[in-house]
This record gives structure tokens, sequence and C-alpha cells, in this order.
């Protein structure tokens, strides 16, 4: 499987990025996971759990005999069983502070806020997080409030468990899990500017299949990294890649319209999936640099940019919408219930004529005395062309000059979360089925107080007490319906004093080889191969299992 970017870290309580995740969920676990064929939670490291009635306490039984994956570290097979002891210290670390003094993504995303004692904690006020406790196979968490989306935190990758005895002895960057796959090698092609990562079975995997067979069924998994989607294309003609999610756009044509043969005989040989995805695909501006302090020039850039044309010309509608709805993207199967109606009502069109008058209104006519900005993206296909063609119509309406300055993935991360720059792009694909993974990067209390500090989370640096208000009335709510709601409130509040722009929702086009077996693409793109195994199919197999099941 190809990936665009490399993983930008192999520690999970580090982990804020599509690549690392989609990497790291094949070799580390948590309490929890999801089905990645329903998004649903089920049992992972816990092979059960208990749940309070007022939703502020679970208590997870481990499961016994579960393995860490071989590691020098250990001194003993006795010390790879994996125990109560490692979860709470997986959530001390991730309850710390980095090298750079800068919080990590378990305190910033799960714990923050929500598990008692893990603020306290977190600033060094408490030598362990009360609210986290283990007894015997038992773990118990104590929440300060109930959280509907708590045991998708818990699934998510800054939640998965490592070995306090391997992160004692001071192997704290090295791969070790009790995952289907364990970190096998990366090797590096110089001439092709090519990486990849083999990953091999965990021949000691604890889940069996439904027969008592082990699982995974493959024997090795092997990640690409390629950031051209040209290049991509021709490994997966080529049989050196057995899935491709995203299509290069000047090859959508061919491949869908002049491969309908492939896609159609029985059985076939490709699988076409055109999946709606929780993901949005957005520029947001830094808010400490003066000219965006005033909403009004923000809106003006909102109602400059022609979204359609984007997904047109440069995308060739390769995606679900434009951005004319807010940070969420409109997947209702997903987010049943979300007021996307009144939230595509605060939303911007393309108005020209309002964007320049918005800037005059801000001291800007005709974009005079407001400079050059720059704007900051990582280097592919599509997102150099879009970054070109927001220059250009922003050029055209507002009559300002944007420099597009290009890099790596890691370094424009790097450069949003410091400041280096004036817009950046980014793109955020849903941790679990709701709003909150998509507004808590605009939550004001996850911005430092110091400038000097990263900003990893709230990259934007925005800070609107309202918005702050209903996304904590929203996560503090008893009822579901009530947090849409809230959501809503604070979605509209953000839109209103827009620190970004949406451009548009991702809807890419995936091709799989048929016989790759039990792979599911699913809203989250969350990928699990624990499951998956590679078989031909036969005429009769494949029309007795997807015909013949029709018919009845």
């Amino acid at each position: 499987m190809a990936l665009d970017n490399q993983p930008s870290t192999y520690q999970p309580q580090k982990v804020m990025d599509f690549y690392s995740a989609t990497v790291l969920c094949q070799i580390t676990e948590g309490l929890v996971g999801m089905d990645s064929r329903t998004t649903k939670i089920v049992p992972r490291i816990a092979e059960k759990w208990k749940k309070s009635s007022n939703g502020q306490t679970y208590t997870f039984y481990l499961r016994e005999g579960i393995k860490f994956h071989p590691h020098k570290g250990f001194k003993s097979e006795e010390e790879r069983f994996l125990t109560a002891e490692d979860v709470v210290k997986s959530f001390e670390i991730g309850c710390t502070e980095d090298e750079k003094g800068e919080p990590l993504a378990t305190y910033s995303m799960v714990c923050k806020s929500l598990v008692k004692g893990a603020d306290e904690f977190h600033v060094g006020e408490a030598k362990n997080i009360s609210g986290i406790v283990a007894s015997g196979n038992k773990v118990t968490f104590h929440l300060i409030h109930s959280d509907h989306n708590f045991l998708y935190k818990l699934a998510n990758v800054s939640s998965h468990i490592i070995s306090k005895k391997l992160y004692d002895r001071g192997y704290k960057t090295d791969v070790v899990g009790t995952g289907p796959f364990v970190y096998n090698k990366f090797s590096t092609n110089k001439e092709d500017d090519q990486s990849a990562l083999l990953l091999t079975k965990n021949t000691e995997y604890y889940i069996k299949d439904s027969k008592g067979n082990a699982l995974p069924y493959l024997d090795s998994l092997e990640f690409v990294f390629q950031s051209r989607k040209l290049e991509q294309l021709d490994m997966f003609e080529n049989r050196k890649i057995d899935v491709i999610l995203g299509l290069p756009t000047s090859q959508i044509t061919k491949m869908v319209q002049g491969r309908l043969e492939d896609f159609n005989s029985k059985p076939p040989k490709l699988i076409l999936e055109n999946n709606a995805l929780l993901e949005t695909n957005y520029y947001i501006f830094n808010m400490e640099d003066e000219r965006f302090k005033d909403p009004k020039v923000r809106m003006a850039f909102n109602y400059a940019i022609d979204k359609k044309v984007i997904g047109i010309d440069i995308l060739r509608n390769q995606m679900n919408d434009v951005g004319v709805y807010g940070i969420t993207p409109p997947v209702l199967k997903a987010l049943k219930g979300y007021d996307f109606e009144g939230i595509k009502e605060v939303g911007y069109n393309y108005d020209p004529e309002k964007a320049r008058k918005l800037l005059a209104e801000a001291g800007f006519p005709n974009g005079e005395g407001f400079g050059s900005i720059q704007l900051r993206y990582n280097i592919n296909d599509i997102h150099s062309a879009v970054a070109d063609e927001f220059s250009k119509q922003i050029r055209s309406v507002l009559n300002i000059n944007v420099n597009i300055d290009g890099s790596t993935f890691e370094k424009l991360i790097e450069d949003a979360e410091t400041g280096n720059g004036d817009i950046f792009r980014l793109g955020w694909n849903a941790d679990y089925p709701s709003p909150e993974s998509f507004l808590v990067n605009f939550y004001g209390k996850n911005v430092p107080d110091d400038l000097s500090t990263p900003s990893k989370v709230n990259k934007s640096r925005y800070r609107n007490p309202v918005f702050d208000e209903f996304y904590e009335q929203a996560t503090d709510t008893k009822k579901q319906i009530d947090q849409l709601e809230y959501f809503a409130k604070a979605e509209k509040v953000l839109l209103k004093d827009p620190p970004l722009i949406p451009l548009w929702y991702t809807g890419d086009y995936a091709i799989i080889y048929s016989n790759i077996r039990n792979f599911y693409f699913n809203a989250l793109n969350y990928f699990d191969f624990t499951y998956v195994y590679k078989k031909d199919w036969t005429k009769e197999e494949f029309l007795k299992k997807h015909i013949g099941n029709k018919e009845k």
C-alpha cells in the first residue's frame, strides 16, 4: 500500500497525522479498537469493560497472555507480558511534555480536562494521574464529566499501549507493540526518492478468527512512501502495490471509464470505491499576523475563492463536496442529526464584490497597504496546483500577492505549529465520527500562552470565548442530541469569525485488486489489516457470494 508521506513519528503518544496513525495502528494497540468495516468500537487489549450509570467511570478488564513484540530490552520472556502497569505508564508518558517542553497528543486530544488528575500531573503538581487506577488485571478511568466519545478516544493511536519496562530502560523510540504486525525494516531507494517500511506477521498475536485460526493472515505488509500520485499509479498498474488511495487527476477518466471491463467482469479484476470521507482540506490563517486580527479580512479571503473551480478544474470532481460548509465534512451517514444546513447558511460561496467590500472596510481598499502574504503547503500534485490557483484568485479579486512556498509535509507541520508563515495548507481526518474531532483544532485552551511554544493542536492560535463556551457545553452534555446542537452552535461562531478557509471535503476514488479480501474502506480512512488476505475469485464463488445474495 502506498502512502503520500512517511510517518512523522513512531511514538504513539505523539501521533497527530494520518500517516503515522495508519502505520502504527498495525503495530500497536489500545484497550479498545475499531472495526474497519463498521467503525464501531471493539475489544482489543481489554476483553470487556463496564461503564458507570453516570458515564464518569470506565473499568477495563485486560486479557491474559498478551505479549509485546520481541525486543533485546526484555530480560526474560516473562517481561514481555502486558500488565496493567503498562497501561498506566503509557498514559503517564502521554500526559507529560516532550523533550521540547510541549504537550503530547495523548494529553491534548484525550486526557486534558477530562481524565481526573491529568491536568495536575501534566503541570507537575502530582506524581501520578489520580483518575487512572490499576488493580490486578483491571484499569479504571475516572472522568471529570461524561464523554460520549471517550471509547473512541481510547481507540485513537495516541492511547495505544507501550511497554513500561522498555521505556524505563531507555528504548523510548523503538517501535514495539502488541499488534498483529511487527516492525521489521525501513529502506530508502535514493535513485527514485522512495522509501518503504516492511512489517511482518506477529506469530504470537492473541486474536484468532472465528474458526480458531491464527491472525493476521498476511505474512507481510509493506508501506511505500511516495508523494507523487502518477508514480503511485504506475506502481499499482505494475502490481507493486495492491491498493491506491486517490487517483492522479489527469488519469481519472482513463482509469474509471477506460477500465470498465476490469470493474464489471464477473469476477472483476479491480474494485472501485468512491468513498465520502470525514476529511477536510483547508487553509488556516496565522492569527498572530496583525493583518488577520480583523475578521473582515479573513471573511474577504473566504469570499474571494471560487471553490468550484478548484473542485472541477483541479480535483476533476474527485471530492465529496467543495468547502461551502464549515470544518466538519457533510457526511450525513456518519454524522446523523448534525445541522449541516444551518452551518451552510453561514458558510462562504464565491462573492468577489463582497470580498472587495469587506477588505476595503478593513482598511485595505483594492489591497492597498496590505503587502504580500506567504502561503505554506506541502508539495504534491494536488496541493501544488491548488496553491497556484489560490494565489491567482486572491490576486485577481483582492489585488494581493500570494507567494507560494512548498516543502515537505513534516516541514509544513513544523512551520504551522510555530507560525512560520501567513497561511498554511492543512487537512484533517477524523479520529472518530463526531464534529468534536474537527472543532478541537480551534479550541482556545489548546493554544500555549508563550508564542515561542509550538501550538500543536490549534495551529492557527485561534481564540474565541463564545466558541469555547459552546464547545465545552457540547463536551459536557449528557445527551448526544444536545452535544450535536452545541457543536453546531460552536461551528457557526467559527464561521462568522473564520480562522480558516474550507476548500473541499475528501471523496477520493480508491481502486483495489479484487483478490484482496476483507479490506474495507470507511468514512474515517481507518485501515486494519488483521483479517486481510489475498486469494483470487473463481467465477462460481463470486456469483454465489455477490449475485446470489442479491437475488435472495
